[in-house]
């Protein structure tokens, strides 16, 4: 018996020491979008169904780093102490928070707390959607705040924004710290190529929501990235042609009560895009 032990103690220093010879194995590659100038994020609105923890443990799977923060993670009547507390939950998970919104305002007084509440969160970007008529009163608010503003278009479904034509003609002679969130979804589905519009429109686009949809016109409906009608491969390839500096958030909104799967074929397959089209 004693024997035994011995041989079992020798055969386990000999394994333990084969494998202290052995290489360290090669550790992953780092995302693709890091050597571009253009970040992935995620817009806060996929997580509509999910608490914050949740959300970063979902964008720590996925290697995400930039969150658009929604006020059903962070209310607008936060307390200092309460945004502290957020912004450090984020730090250990790795992930920053670029941005605020999209926040609806209909009256002066919402667009008033918008801003204040960007600048107690410690952001310098809104992104918006305000009434037509309170765009002059948004201009003075960005020149006061010298803060971006970045109009969120929703495609055929509202009245508001319908395209980055839309946010294009309203804001071309307001202050140009205002522009646009370019949902490539919405924008396909109002019937316009979001490609030609990023080209077209590229100082005035502050953000982006990435996705997909099924069709260009409102009966076209949301689907994981690769599998709609969107030209994915141009659109990475005009972000690189046009110098674009800010992040391209996923906002999935299919099966948003069971996203996960969806996300991260999503990231993945827009980051494969990334990489192909670099060489």
């Amino acid at each position: 018996m004693k024997r035994i032990f011995l041989l079992a103690i020798l055969l386990a220093t000999h394994l333990l020491a084969a494998e202290a010879q052995q290489p360290a194995r090669p550790g992953e590659r780092p995302a693709p979008e890091t050597t571009e100038k253009f970040k992935v994020g995620m817009a806060g609105y996929t997580f509509r169904h999910f608490d914050l923890d949740k959300t970063l443990e979902v964008m720590q799977k996925a290697d995400v780093h930039y969150l658009c923060i929604k006020d059903f993670h962070l209310p607008l009547n936060s307390s200092d102490e309460q945004i502290a507390a957020f912004h450090a939950t984020l730090k250990a998970k790795g992930v920053t928070g670029y941005a605020v919104g999209p926040i609806y305002m209909k009256t002066k007084e919402e667009i008033d707390n918008a801003f204040d509440y960007a600048r107690r969160v410690g952001v310098t970007m809104i992104v918006g959607v305000p009434n037509y008529e309170l765009l002059p009163y948004v201009d003075q608010k960005v020149k006061e705040y010298d803060f971006r503003y970045a109009i969120h278009l929703h495609g055929p479904d509202m009245p508001l924004y319908p395209d980055a034509d839309d946010v294009w003609n309203n804001v071309k002679n307001l202050d140009p710290r205002i522009g646009m969130c370019l949902d490539i979804g919405h924008d396909t589905r109002n019937g316009k190529d979001p490609v030609k519009d990023l080209k077209k429109y590229h100082s005035r686009v502050f953000d982006i929501h990435i996705k997909d949809v099924t069709g260009p016109s409102k009966e076209g409906y949301s689907v994981e990235i690769g599998r709609g009608v969107i030209d994915i491969p141009s659109f990475v390839k005009m972000l690189r042609k046009v110098g674009y500096t800010g992040v391209c958030s996923l906002e999935h909104e299919k099966s948003m009560q069971d996203p996960f799967m969806g996300i991260a074929e999503s990231i993945g397959y827009f980051r494969g895009v990334i990489e192909a089209t670099r060489r």
